[in-house]
């Protein structure tokens, strides 16, 4: 049996790239869920406030496998920009 020590850095920057190579391989370009920070970003909102408010409103999907962890689905953000979109004329 042979043995492989990595320092956390490199372990976790392994990790990261079988992940991406996973998906790219199944075609996989989004998540299904996303952080608060990612989808503060994707909404173009700076207060968690904010986002709190759209989950309690039930404007947008989210799942707390745990306690303080918290996750927005990604498609129910693109939804909820989709129906405030405006078209011109």
């Amino acid at each position: 049996m042979e043995v492989i020590c990595l320092q956390d850095e490199a372990f976790y920057k392994l990790i990261e790239e079988v992940v991406d190579r996973i998906k790219e391989k199944q075609n996989i370009t989004q998540d299904k869920w996303v952080s608060p920070e990612r989808a503060m970003e994707i909404l173009n909102i700076k207060s968690k406030t904010t986002l709190q408010k759209l989950r309690d409103n039930g404007e947008i999907v989210f799942t707390q496998p745990q306690k303080k962890i918290i996750l927005y689905d990604y498609e129910s953000l693109m939804e909820y920009l989709d129906n405030y979109k405006k078209t011109t004329f």
